[in-house]
């Protein structure tokens, strides 16, 4: 009894010099931990993401992948098997196991080794947020106390959820959402059993125990998750055995990005850098929603590629990309292929291929992405591929594959869907295609006319070769787009849409030179409508009204609709075009045409959140508001806000516009009645005029549009510049403007023209290059899938504007019905006072005496396009 007696009270006294020493140390320690209240308050690194107004992804931003989750989303058996992996007292200790250090310390003598750790998940907790992996008991003991800390502060499944989002998992993903994503692709929701087990092995060594690295140690160490599942009770034999069986499938998975606009998102990433700084705007989970809409951007995406690509083949193939081995060496093996594209670069729908086999008029390659697999291009797929030779000269038709490419090289492919026939019926199947990447640019851009909010915008082919976005930054002369805000300038200043100019060559001298601005093409009607003279280009119409205004003159109507003063000619030649400005202020400028005189702002990004939900920036767009500038109320409990009055028609309400600030009403740049007659014009220049069944119609430079579209609240206009150098479009369709732009990013560089390809089916695009057949496609394209469904949109005629029907000869009123006149528009006191005589009516040319080949908006056969050029 005496030996019992004094074994306990050893016992007793090593008791509490153990409990006085950790006291000691803990008092020595105090004054370097951490203040552990602060866990609840440390933001987890989270990247920045960019999205679509609709919440599609468009980018993402950050060193570190990681997606935080709730308790909620965080499936039981998910949790569970990290509980039973790394800690399985978890729920029954105070931060420290002290059974598990027993434990571990008996392994460690059996064994000579530290087989087995005896970090809780709470000691992970406070390594990961407040400590470094330093290998010292030092670091140890702190870890401790700052263990125990938590567990006082923090509940089990707060302390679970901070280790389940904080924990490195390999791939720079951290957290377990992020590791399901990069490894699976999925949402934690989605995993199955296996693949939990896989992602709660990770932490004892993720850079040697992922799937990526190692399928064979990945499962090796998953079916120890899965054993220490079954022992804790998690799962039943059953499920043990089905997972175990299950086999461990991963690749790499890139954030989920479901809609393209690096563009956009780079316009995204710069501005969140100004405001919030580098570290901030990539580790705090800011998510940025932009104005960009899925429907409209991809619409664009779509436009530019193809338009680019047609482009580049009807000027001729320049060869293959590179040489892998010539007919003298020995041919590569398929593995040694695909080991090679595999690293290859791929662009926009384009990918690299190697041919291997050349027939008759077809050719075998192997595509990156296909493995070993060998693909076919049909003649199909190649016979477009006659020789460039530069970009205004192109060789012969090809006949044979020879005469295309060779074995051994490199190449561009690409899918395009074609119409065949299939037991009677025509449908699209996809075939592969011999591609090149587009030396030509392109630049697109629509916008909401009322508001500025940008719902599509491409700045290039592709923002992998090349970051400049020529949406925003690139400031190219636009021709002929110039005009519709020189013409808005004469309606300020006494013109009608009936007032007649001289359409004849002008020769003027400036010192010892002569300047000839031309018509194109070079015709010349005399006395002609300002209407007429707008629809269709005239080039010598245009020079005579800047001679009458005045060069100042229009430059102050140009500042009005947003353009730089710097950036205009102080000469004639600024009515031809010679204006630089980017397609983002050319778009801006024509929303203002299309929403009735107001100065909207174009802006990408709506609104920016913190990682938790909360709004950091919202947009203040200006807003198109007619009624606010001369119909509201001040409304004295929102001091800076205006209510506009309730809008009703014969009794019924209407609308009745929500209160904004008074600081968001767009100014009115230009009349309403000004801007409504500028439309107007635009109208014309896509439906044209005339009486074609009395041979007097005419097209506007525009028509391919109208016969596109087909929607009576269309307006457009081309834009070509001296030698072809950047081709235009830019108009509106409803409540959407659109610009599109066409050149090479060599100033220096034309269009150039095409000849006829002998392969190709009749309906090709031959001559020079302008704004009507290289800008137009893609406007088409895009306005085709954007506005289809979408309701007509006039905006109302103002009050003070009324019609007269005029002769149209001479813009005089006339007292005829038939096709000699016409109904125009008017601002209040500039109608016509005097009528036409009878016999002064001239029929107008029909420009079916045009040379270049087409068809009229009425879809019969003519020859006419009118392309503007500026000289």
């Amino acid at each position: 009894m005496k030996w019992i007696k004094r074994l306990f009270l050893l016992a007793l006294f090593l008791g509490l010099a153990g409990i006085a020493t950790i006291g000691i140390v803990y008092y020595q320690l105090k004054a370097n931990l951490p203040d552990v209240t602060t866990i609840q308050d440390i933001p987890l690194q989270v990247p920045m993401k960019v999205l679509s107004k609709d919440g599609e992804l468009i980018s993402q931003f950050g060193e570190k992948r990681r997606i935080p989750l709730t308790r909620k989303e965080i499936p039981d058996q998910l949790a569970n098997a990290f509980i039973a992996t790394e800690d399985s007292r978890f729920y029954h200790h105070i931060g420290i196991d002290p059974i598990g250090i027993l434990r571990a310390a008996g392994v460690y003598i059996a064994s000579g080794s530290a087989k087995q750790g005896a970090s809780t998940i709470t000691q992970q907790v406070a390594r990961n947020f407040f400590l470094t992996n330093e290998k010292t008991m030092l670091r140890k003991v702190r870890e401790m106390f700052i263990a125990i800390q938590i567990e006082q502060i923090l509940t089990k499944d707060e302390i679970l959820m901070l280790y389940l989002n904080k924990i490195s998992l390999g791939h720079r993903s951290f957290g377990v959402g992020a590791a399901a994503q990069v490894y699976f692709g999925k949402a934690v929701s989605d995993l199955t059993l296996s693949e939990m087990a896989v992602l709660a092995g990770l932490p004892k060594a993720p850079s040697r125990l992922n799937p990526i690295y190692s399928i064979k140690r990945a499962t090796e160490r998953r079916n120890v998750v899965l054993r220490r599942m079954l022992d804790e009770k998690y799962i039943t034999q059953e499920e043990y055995e089905t997972a175990l069986k299950e086999v461990v499938l991963s690749r790499y998975h890139g954030a989920e990005i479901t809609l393209s606009a690096h563009y956009v998102a780079e316009i995204a990433r710069n501005k969140l850098v100004e405001l919030y700084g580098e570290d901030r705007s990539y580790n705090e989970g800011f998510n940025v929603y932009t104005t960009i809409t899925k429907k409209a951007q991809e619409a664009a995406n779509q436009a530019v590629i193809e338009n680019l690509h047609n482009y580049d083949m009807r000027h001729g193939y320049r060869g293959a990309s590179k040489v892998r081995w010539t007919e003298k060496e020995t041919s590569w093996t398929p593995e040694k292929i695909a080991r090679t594209l595999s690293s290859e670069t791929s662009f926009a729908d384009l990918l690299p291929a190697i041919v291997v086999a050349v027939n008759k008029q077809s050719i075998d390659v192997i595509v990156k992405g296909q493995k070993e697999n060998i693909s076919t291009i049909e003649w199909d797929g190649l016979k477009w591929a006659r020789a460039f030779r530069s970009d205004s000269s192109q060789g012969r038709a090809p006949h044979r594959a020879k005469d295309i490419v060779k074995v051994g090289e490199q190449i561009w492919t690409r899918e395009v869907e074609v119409e065949t026939e299939v037991n009677k019926e025509k449908v699209l199947v996809k075939q592969l295609q011999l591609s090149q990447y587009p030396d030509v640019s392109a630049a697109f851009v629509a916008l909401n006319p009322q508001d500025g909010a940008i719902n599509a915008l491409v700045g290039g082919f592709s923002f992998v070769h090349s970051k400049f976005n020529r949406a925003t930054q690139a400031k190219r002369q636009v021709g002929s787009n110039i005009k519709p805000f020189i013409y808005s300038a004469a309606i300020d200043n006494g013109y009608t849409l009936a007032t007649l100019v001289n359409d004849t060559p002008i020769n003027q001298w400036s010192g010892s030179a002569a300047w000839r601005p031309k018509n194109s093409p070079a015709i010349y009607e005399g006395p002609i409508r300002l209407r007429r003279a707008l629809g269709q280009s005239k080039n010598v119409v245009s020079v005579r009204l800047v001679q009458d205004l005045g060069v100042d003159t229009v430059i102050q109507q140009l500042t009005k609709f947003g353009f730089n003063e710097a950036d205009m000619p102080k000469n004639f030649s600024i009515a031809l075009g010679s204006a630089s400005i980017s397609p983002l202020h050319l778009a801006t400028g024509y929303a203002i045409i299309a929403n009735g005189g107001y100065k909207v702002e174009p802006y990408v990004i709506e609104r920016i959140e913190d990682a938790y939900g909360t709004v950091l920036y919202q947009a203040q767009p200006k807003i198109v508001c007619p009624e606010c500038t001369d119909k509201y109320q001040a409304d004295a409990s929102k001091p800076g806000k205006v209510i506009t009055k309730t809008i009703t028609d014969g009794g019924a309400k209407v609308c009745e516009i929500s209160p904004i600030e008074e600081a968001q009403i767009a100014p009115s740049v230009i009349s309403p009645e000004t801007a409504f007659l500028t439309r107007e014009l635009l109208r014309t220049a896509v439906w044209g005029g005339g009486d074609w069944k009395h041979k007097t119609g005419w097209s506007g430079t525009g028509w391919r549009a109208g016969r596109a579209i087909g929607r009576q609240d269309m307006g457009g206009k081309t834009g070509t510049t001296n030698d072809s150098k950047d081709a235009w479009f830019s108009g509106f369709v409803g409540n959407m403007v659109a610009t599109s732009w066409v050149g090479f990013d060599d100033f220096n560089r034309k269009l150039g023209r095409v000849a006829y390809n002998s392969n190709l089916s009749k309906n090709q695009v031959t001559g020079g290059e302008a704004g009507a057949r290289t800008a137009l496609p893609a406007w088409n394209s895009f306005m085709l899938k954007t506005t289809k469904d979408e309701p007509t949109y006039t905006p109302p005629r103002p009050m003070t504007i009324s019609s007269a029907r005029i002769d149209r000869a001479t813009g005089l009123l006339s007292s005829s019905t038939d096709y000699t006149s016409v109904f125009e528009f008017f601002k209040s006191g500039t109608i016509p006072t005097e009528y036409a005589p009878e016999a002064a009516y001239i029929p107008e040319r029909s420009s079916e005496s045009d040379t270049t080949d087409g068809e009229n908006s009425s879809g019969k056969k003519t020859t006419v396009t009118y392309d503007d050029e500026l000289f």
